[in-house]
């Protein structure tokens, strides 16, 4: 009854344009166990579904208000959705071969930890993650190709091998295959030189579906990009899906082919900011989860306000866990802070100023002539403060050496700057997570 209920508000919505279709593709994963004096439970299969229907959640109460025809208030909890059943043609038992675990991760290229149930969900990434889920609901014809562009550590090969691992999980049979843009071109090379190139072909133009990493490394290169452009068109022809990720948006990937940067944007280009801070602390959480270490929240979110590049956070986790082993039993707030301490001593010890010098000027691309020069203009004037604040409060060193160091006349320059830099990176979060990502360059070069 109540399943009834809830596809038949989907389906209706859906049609009449009321749900776009990646909110619907969402509400398809969960489930309606509960209608009670006006309050509707939903049962969502994971973390990021909730999130992202919580931010829906307006919307998904006025309409499921005017459906049922009395006011509802929609509250959502994570509980395992039973996967729907499909009707598939059935073999005789000696040919119905169901492939191992194994046998798939052998055979597509896929890392079996990354799933849809530990891709943390925030606002940087919502937008993605729908779409992964609507191609996983409708692969071939939802989003074709699927586009997902950004920088380092993000998430986009993640939610890439995601969508793959729950395309399998639906149909086993289906073929899949994931690889970097670089391991594309070095196959098709070694296919050309051993007269193999016909079997290189049959292995990538007959996919249900087909993930390049990095695509970006095809550019440049004619007979690749000839090759890929007919890859690309062959899998899409059969029905097959195709997800890219890349560094940049297709029409930023210098080199790159028009007929090609033409596929890419054919579907739904869109991208993943860096991880705010609630997305890096559900990150530790989960980190800390699949490693079966137990952590308290104060602690992740010490972590997460830290460390800002993502790939990073799995490192500091285990490093702080490797010096509580025998003394504790979970990571508290006490241990972070010893471990951070600990690296801002050994930065502090080690790090010479250049280096805050050098990773400043990397950062805002800017000379060091510049940052100790006279100019005044607003990039290279924040920049010199920026290296101020940072030899100041993690270095330690003192007001008239800091003075010294960027060729300006007396220290009260030094704690004006020091002072915009503090204000700043309280007043804007994103100023501060630059900042932040400065030091732990300064950090991790040590």
């Amino acid at each position: 009854m109540l399943n009834a209920l809830w596809n038949d508000f989907i389906n209706k919505n859906e049609q009449s344009k009321s749900l776009v279709p990646m909110v619907a593709s969402i509400l398809k994963q969960t489930r309606l166990i509960e209608i009670k004096d006006g309050s509707v439970l939903l049962a969502c299969p994971n973390q990021g579904s909730r999130i992202y229907i919580l931010g829906k959640l307006t919307l998904i109460e006025r309409l499921f208000s005017a459906h049922i025809g009395k006011k509802t208030k929609v509250e959502t909890v994570i509980q395992l959705v039973p996967p729907k059943k499909r009707t598939v043609a059935t073999s005789p038992p000696l040919l119905n071969f169901q492939p191992t675990v194994e046998d798939i991760l052998s055979r597509s290229g896929l890392s079996q930890k990354y799933q849809m149930e530990n891709f943390a969900v925030s606002p940087t990434n919502q937008v993605a993650y729908a779409a992964a889920q609507a191609v996983i609901e409708r692969p071939g014809t939802a989003y074709n190709p699927l586009f997902i562009h950004g920088g380092v550590g993000v998430g986009k090969t993640h939610l890439a091998q995601a969508v793959a691992h729950s395309i399998i999980n639906i149909d086993p049979n289906k073929k899949v295959y994931f690889c970097p843009g670089d391991q594309f071109t070095n196959e098709l090379i070694d296919s050309i030189r051993g007269k193999t190139t016909e079997k290189f072909r049959k292995k990538y133009r007959h996919l249900s579906l087909l993930i390049v990493d990095d695509v970006q490394f095809i550019a440049g290169k004619t007979g690749i990009q000839e090759e890929f452009f007919h890859t690309f068109n062959s899998v899409v022809s059969v029905g097959g899906q195709v997800i890219l990720t890349s560094d940049r948006p297709p029409q930023e990937i210098k080199n790159l082919e028009d007929r090609l940067r033409s596929r890419f944007g054919g579907g739904l280009v869109l991208d993943i900011q860096p991880p705010d801070f609630e997305l890096r602390c559900a990150i530790v959480l989960i980190k800390a989860k699949e490693k079966n270490v137990e952590i308290n929240i104060e602690a992740a979110r010490l972590i997460a306000e830290r460390v800002i590049d993502a790939r990073s956070l799995e490192g500091t986790l285990i490093s702080v866990y490797a010096k509580i082993i025998g003394k504790k039993e979970i990571i508290d707030l006490e241990a972070v802070e010893s471990y951070f301490s600990q690296q801002t001593d050994r930065v502090t010890k080690k790090t010479e100023f250049p280096e805050v010098i050098r990773a400043v000027c990397s950062f805002y691309n800017i000379k060091s002539s510049q940052i100790r020069g006279p100019l005044r203009e607003e990039k290279i004037a924040t920049a010199r403060q920026v290296a101020m604040f940072i030899l100041r409060t993690v270095l330690k060193i003192n007001l008239i050496e800091v003075a010294h160091i960027l060729k300006r006349r007396d220290h009260t320059t030094v704690i004006h700057g020091v002072k915009k830099i503090q204000r700043l990176t309280m007043l804007n979060p994103i100023f501060k997570q630059e900042v932040d990502r400065i030091i732990q360059s300064v950090v991790s070069s040590t």
